[in-house]
């Protein structure tokens, strides 16, 4: 059907320009040429100084062959080289591809190739992992393998060793490869705003890592949309907690640079570590998971420097935080912001946010508010809680569960090489998230459940978020997570997953689990109750989440839960 204009005036070269956030760049250096745009230990480097480094690395690739079409690795933690990367790569016309560190070589072997990615760049420490990597791949490729470039990041505050075994090995290291490139190198923007700017790969806990190609439209809107609806400032010092290569760090990567703000590089997270760097470098924002704040809630006085010295700015998203935990971190003085998102949604594109007249309610009814997933951002068009049978809208009346579902401009232009997955991650027009949830009253979300976690007790749905809720008000407990465990009598049953304090008695933990379970029976309905607890750490991701699938695991090797013959 045609579409009805009032005017026949064409886009021209004057009027319209694809969307890409890699200008925020060029903007920052001339706008705060001198300003400091990355701290790292006793580097740091300024607006100018950053924008040259990534000319050079765009300029050192493309003399490398590498451009439109070209994929290029990164296998770094939260250093400046892998800031500079999110900009020097699409630079070049290439896209980035960051890397979680903490996977082992036979899936990064898998990534590698699924994207065959050229170029490897990769910090000192991360080396080997690397070479096992390669390694794999050959022995996969019968003789047909044509192994990428490997770039090595020197960083002085590692063991030497590791960097010269990997100069030992051929590879270039990251200061000589940049000296290779021009400064002025003349970059150009993508001529096509949904071109590719980046590949990352889901955690692929049941089935091969699904890769998840992002576009340079999306890349901009949810880089401008993220600092807008947390109402960050001009020259904003943001701490990197999160990491850069967890959807591109939920894309304040391409964000801090539209801010002309500090970015304060953290190459391991701890509690000690943060607070240190809210006192010295006056950091007033930074993203993490629950389980990162749970760190920093319950850190020994040792690590921790309190009073703050001025309200910080938290973003929390990755799983479903505890209202106990919002309640304790806004006790110590940090503002939280709760956010839910996907990598296929450039990380957070909802928000719990914050109302006025919530300021005068108790602070536990403003902590369970606050937990819930909130609204859309203002970059997604679309946001709705789906009946997964029918496919229609659920009532909002917060009872009922249905699939979250989205659809907008911040949502992936699919799976690489996969079209079953994107068949059926787009089916009738949105982006199914697999996450269970309600809708309330107020058109705010709250996530119940991903649909592979609900336990199913006697035909009744248990809601493991809401255990593990209920878990984590206990004053023993830690962390906590719930999964499913065979049940002789009700099918399945609650099984908790408990990390007591570490200044609790464990000896006799047969008490701890019986009161811990007491304590939920006061909460909840009876069969919501764990039937059983087990204590220990919870396997978590890079990115602080817990390793649920690893769970399900070890409670499956428990056996069931047995009928009681009183």
């Amino acid at each position: 059907m045609d579409i009805r204009e009032i005017d026949d005036l064409p886009k021209n070269a004057a009027n319209y320009a694809p969307l890409t956030p890699l200008w925020f760049l060029e903007r920052a250096a001339m706008v705060h040429p001198t300003r400091i745009a990355l701290v790292h230990g006793c580097r740091s480097y300024t607006w100018l100084q950053t924008y040259d480094r990534c000319r050079r690395l765009a300029s050192a690739l493309c003399k490398h062959s590498i451009g439109a079409g070209s994929i290029v690795a990164v296998i770094a933690p939260n250093i400046p080289a892998t800031y500079e990367a999110h900009f020097g790569i699409p630079m070049s016309g290439a896209v980035i591809n960051p890397v979680n560190i903490r996977l082992n070589a036979s899936t990064i072997a898998f990534l590698l190739g699924h994207s065959q990615s050229s170029i490897v760049i990769v910090d000192q420490e991360f080396f080997t992992l690397a070479q096992n990597s390669l390694k794999i791949m050959k022995e996969k490729s019968q003789g047909h393998f044509n192994p990428p470039l490997l770039v090595v990041v020197a960083d002085e505050n590692c063991d030497p060793e590791a960097l010269r075994y990997a100069l030992g090995q051929g590879a270039i290291e990251y200061e000589r490869f940049l000296e290779s490139g021009d400064p002025d190198f003349a970059w150009k923007a993508p001529q096509d705003e949904w071109q590719s700017i980046s590949l990352g790969y889901t955690s692929g806990t049941t089935a091969s890592p699904k890769g998840v190609v992002l576009h340079h439209r999306g890349a901009y809107l949810m880089s401008l949309s993220n600092p807008f609806v947390w109402g960050m400032d001009e020259g904003v010092v943001y701490l990197w907690t999160l990491p850069m290569f967890h959807c591109n760090g939920g894309c304040f990567t391409w964000a801090l640079a539209a801010l002309c703000g500090t970015n304060i590089c953290l190459r391991q997270v701890t509690a000690k570590g943060v607070y240190l760097a809210i006192v010295k470098h006056g950091v007033t924002h930074f993203c993490a998971a629950p389980v990162v704040l749970n760190t920093i809630v319950n850190a020994p006085s040792e690590d921790t420097i309190l009073p703050l010295p001025h309200i910080v700015h938290v973003m929390t998203a990755g799983s479903a935080p505890p209202p106990a935990l919002l309640l304790a971190m806004s006790r110590k003085g940090f503002r939280v912001l709760h956010t839910y998102g996907l990598s296929e949604t450039y990380g957070p594109s909802t928000i719990c946010a914050r109302k006025p007249e919530w300021d005068s309610l108790l602070p536990e009814t403003q902590a369970r508010l606050n937990a819930r997933q909130g609204v859309r951002s203002i970059t997604l068009e679309r946001l709705d809680v789906i009946n997964t049978k029918t496919g229609e809208p659920v009532p909002a009346d917060g009872k009922t569960i249905g699939e979250i579902v989205m659809r907008g401009n911040v949502v992936m232009k699919g799976y690489l090489k996969n079209t079953k997955a994107n068949e059926e991650a787009f089916a009738d027009g949105w982006f199914h998230s697999e996450d269970l949830g309600v809708k309330h009253q107020d058109g705010y979300i709250e996530i119940k459940d991903r649909s592979k976690d609900i336990i199913i007790s006697g035909g009744e749905n248990v809601s493991s978020v809401e255990v593990e809720n209920s878990l984590y008000f206990h004053p023993a407990v830690l962390e906590a997570s719930v999964v499913a465990r065979a049940d002789e009598q009700w099918g399945e049953s609650p099984c908790a997953f408990v990390t007591l304090k570490p200044e609790v008695n464990k000896s006799d933990e047969q008490r701890l689990a019986e009161d811990i379970m007491m304590f939920c029976k006061s909460r909840r309905p009876a069969y919501w109750v764990p039937k059983s607890v087990v204590f220990g750490p919870l396997p978590k991701t890079a990115t602080g989440k817990i390793q649920k699938h690893v769970l399900r695991a070890k409670a499956k090797q428990l056996g069931p839960v047995k009928l009681s013959k009183l």
